[in-house]
């Protein structure tokens, strides 16, 4: 049988059009435990599109917990609960396009919709005026810890107003960092053999084992319920990787061609003790500088990150204040790690990242960064 949860949603706008948010909350039918809540200021909007704007975060925070589900809607609001149902026509345009997304989330028939007087929908109500507090005060609204997520969650963006790691012996408060939660790829077939598998070879697919773990890190972040956006390299095993998440989590993948991995050159799909028969003297030139490049006009280590470095600082104005996680490979999370924090060149060749593992990295408004997590495989055991 199916599982079915709750969702209520609320949205509200201080002068109609004014100041703007919505909250949304998915609640345990039977216990009436909140499993996820989502908040969020808009800007100046109308009380109808913070309304369905609030739907539609219910809806994606109900489809990350369980696409299966069984989703009973209820709002205070007769106007989007009369439309969703069919029994009003839409007629306004801003609303036509708010109510197809909200149709997009799950598929037709596992959604109920259902009016309730706003007495009954409080807690919703509750999260929206938190955000717009928040938005009204320069601020963003933060979630609080999922249900079974500890408070310390190193997948969570840091609250507003957390102190940044300082340089120095004081800590400053730079307000909420962009989070980017690191993940490799799931295995495939060259993974477990070990061999150079870069941007410049057969691009492979994840292997059985490698859908698995993409299966199991998609569940274990719809669970923890912190990433709202993801971003992916183009090459096929993190497309079908990140495609697992976005799916669970009902968000779109964005490529950013930064996060491709290393072109190794003639050394793709070899083992290292194949390429050090074949190549020795590149092979020893490559571990001893980073500028040294594979041969076959392959890609130096330090070329790699002046392209990284460039992809991280596009991605953190992008989403800052925001938990991202970025779908990539073992050089392009080395060397965010290392550039977090100021470690040497050679520091790449001392990092062990297992296939579908988890990092994370909190960026601050000064160019200071925190690392709260490294090669995490919790997820798949």
């Amino acid at each position: 049988m199916a599982r079915r949860v709750i969702v209520e949603a609320d949205g509200g706008s201080r002068g109609n059009p004014g100041p703007a948010g919505y909250g949304a909350v998915v609640l345990d039918p039977v216990t009436g435990e909140p499993l996820a809540e989502a908040a969020e200021y808009i800007g100046t909007a109308t009380n109808n599109v913070a309304e369905y704007q609030g739907l539609i975060a219910g809806l994606r925070a109900a489809h990350a917990l369980d696409p299966q589900a069984r989703v009973q809607v209820r709002m205070d609001s007769k106007l989007v609960v009369e439309q969703m149902s069919g029994r009003w026509k839409i007629k306004h345009p801003d609303m036509r396009p708010l109510a197809a997304e909200a149709r997009s989330v799950f598929p037709p028939g596992q959604v109920t919709y259902e009016w309730i007087p706003r007495e009954r929908n409080k807690h919703a109500d509750r999260l929206a005026n938190e955000a717009m507090d928040a938005g009204q005060r320069g601020e963003r609204w933060s979630p609080k810890a999922p249900a079974g997520a500890p408070a310390d969650d190193p997948l969570a963006e840091p609250a507003a107003g957390t102190k940044a790691p300082a340089r120095g012996w004081g800590a400053a408060d730079l307000g909420t960092p962009a989070t980017f939660v690191l993940l490799r790829h799931g295995e495939t077939a060259l993974t477990p053999e070990k061999r150079f598998s870069g941007s410049g070879g057969t691009d492979p697919e994840l292997s059985p084992v490698g859908l698995r773990q993409a299966e199991l890190v998609a569940a274990a972040l719809a669970a923890r319920g912190t990433v709202q956006a993801i971003v992916s390299s183009p090459l096929r095993r993190c497309r079908e990787t990140a495609g697992a998440v976005a799916e669970r989590l009902g968000l779109e993948v964005r490529i950013d061609e930064g996060l491709r991995e290393t072109d190794f050159g003639a050394w793709e799909g070899l083992t290292f003790a194949e390429v050090k028969q074949r190549h020795p003297d590149d092979l020893d030139a490559w571990l001893a500088s980073t500028k040294a490049a594979p041969t076959g006009g392959g890609e130096s280590f330090a070329a790699v990150a002046r392209r990284v470095a460039v992809s991280r600082d596009k991605l953190i104005a992008r989403y800052t204040g925001r938990t991202v996680l970025l779908v990539t490979h073992v050089t392009p999370i080395k060397t965010l790690v290392r550039l977090a924090l100021g470690a040497p060149p050679e520091s790449l060749f001392r990092m062990e990242l297992s296939a579908a593992s988890l990092s994370a990295v909190a960026y601050y408004a000064d160019g200071n960064a925190s690392l709260r997590l490294l090669n995490d495989t919790s997820h798949l055991r």
